[in-house]
């Protein structure tokens, strides 16, 4: 079913990158077929007669081959990866760290179960994780599978922890699709619609959005306040939880003073911050994490998505005396922290260092920001543009400034037309979203924005 690689496909390229940092496949975008091409369109048949509806895909075509900036699909096209598999790729695909690390634990044992007979790697990136991130407090980590399960073990060491029920999440969250979760995320539709009831004592404030709201980060933070204490009450409440840098709900930034000032009255109240940190997490900002932007120390972070270099691995990281809140026994699952992926974090996260991929994403940010302002300054559809490191949005709007969800798939369909992979979010679906990894070629980075743009002009 899948074409065979030629040879320049076999061949090596070299990355323009900070690093100069080579990768297995030509990073070239290449287009052999329509996209979708016919056996893309074959493989979409079967999946219709085997997969329900429900499992959506974002582009119709299915991957052979992947690593620096690219995916080759397996009718041979070569498509510059704007997507990252939604930030998860953040050290390329197969990073060759990461594909030893993993051959050798591979063939080493599989799994045991961490709770049964223990493993060193396990103790090894909770060692790592305990050590970057913010805050040097003294700090423990128990390792997961996903970021939804991340985050309800989060909110479960905040409640046993502070003998208080009530979480606080905000305005355009998302935090995963669980019961508990989906109780966190803000939007309905697909997240949500038909899956409740919901977990009880999840409550929504405020958050700051300032291209919409167009309030400083005080203000919007004493709005939320407000809300909070009137229709919670801080002695009730156990933890808010926040995205530093909001994903799914449109790659906002808070204003300043929003997130340090949340911060500080939690600190006041007794009440637990939790960072989630799963998409802005490891370089994707231009720093390990993106509460540093705002010189923030979060009480809990938690971590998935870029851990583990595509391998499916989340973390809780916390103060010990929130971590050591549960009894014996009280966090855990089968295969949280399962040796292959923990193998792969290490490596990725060795990666992310060796080969300066907060630099590379600084890098992106200055290509990426430069040339959709400049677009912004010439085309009023462009309402906003914003974002940290590689983690870049375009928010599309009609001519009353009103979200444009219509263009926004005119806009994302044509790209993906010509070979772009580009994904949408946003809480009105006018955001298109940029999340390259972070080892895209620059060169590679300005063509996707060059077809990015081009079909926003056309569109």
């Amino acid at each position: 079913m899948t074409t065979a690689p030629t040879a320049a496909e076999s061949s090596t390229a070299t990355a323009a990158t900070p690093g100069d940092r080579p990768h297995s496949l030509p990073q070239v975008r290449r287009l052999r077929t329509t996209v979708p091409g016919p056996i893309s369109l074959e493989l979409m048949e079967r999946k219709r007669s085997a997969v329900p509806t429900a499992v959506g895909t974002t582009m119709p075509v299915f991957a052979a081959r992947a690593g620096g900036g690219v995916v080759v699909d397996v009718d041979g096209n070569s498509l510059i990866d704007l997507g990252s598999g939604i930030a998860v790729t953040g050290v390329g695909n197969s990073a060759p760290r990461v594909v030893a690390a993993v051959t050798a634990q591979v063939a080493d044992f599989t799994h045991t179960c961490f709770m049964i007979t223990p493993y060193e790697e396990y103790v090894a990136v909770a060692e790592r994780l305990n050590a970057l991130t913010p805050g040097d407090h003294d700090k423990r980590t128990a390792l997961f599978n996903s970021g939804a399960e991340a985050v309800e073990n989060a909110i479960k060491v905040a409640r046993v922890a502070t003998g208080r029920t009530a979480v606080v999440a905000f305005d355009h969250a998302y935090h995963g699709r669980t019961s508990l979760t989906m109780a966190l995320t803000a939007k309905v539709k697909p997240y949500k619609h038909g899956f409740g009831p919901f977990s009880p004592e999840v409550y929504r404030a405020p958050t700051s959005y300032p291209y919409r709201d167009g309030l400083t980060g005080r203000q919007a933070l004493d709005r939320a306040i407000a809300q909070i204490t009137t229709q919670v009450g801080v002695e009730n409440l156990a933890a808010v939880i926040i995205e530093p840098v909001q994903g799914e709900g449109g790659f906002i930034v808070p204003a300043d003073g929003f997130l340090e000032g949340l911060v500080a009255w939690c600190r006041e109240n007794g009440v637990v911050f939790i960072a989630d940190e799963v998409q802005t997490g490891f370089a994707r900002t231009g720093a390990m994490f993106a509460s540093e932007h705002s010189g923030i120390v979060p009480d809990l972070v938690v971590m998935a998505k870029g851990i583990a270099g595509g391998l499916p691995l989340s973390a809780v990281t916390g103060r010990t005396e929130l971590m050591e809140a549960p009894g014996a026994g009280g966090l855990g699952g089968t295969y949280g922290g399962n040796p292959l992926a923990c193998a792969a974090a290490l490596a990725t996260i060795e990666t992310y260092e060796a080969d300066d991929l907060i630099g590379a994403a600084r890098a992106i940010e200055e290509v990426a920001l430069t040339r959709l302002r400049a677009a912004q300054a010439q085309d009023p559809r462009i309402g906003d543009v914003r974002g940290r490191g590689a983690m870049i949005a375009v928010e599309l709007v009609d001519a009353e400034g009103a979200p444009d969800a219509a263009l926004t798939q005119r806009v994302v369909k044509a790209a993906h037309a010509q070979g772009v992979i580009v994904l949408t979010c946003g809480t009105y679906g006018n955001v298109v979203r940029l999340l390259p990894p972070l080892t895209i070629p620059l060169d590679l980075l300005e063509e996707g924005l060059d077809v990015l743009l081009d079909a926003l002009a056309a569109a």
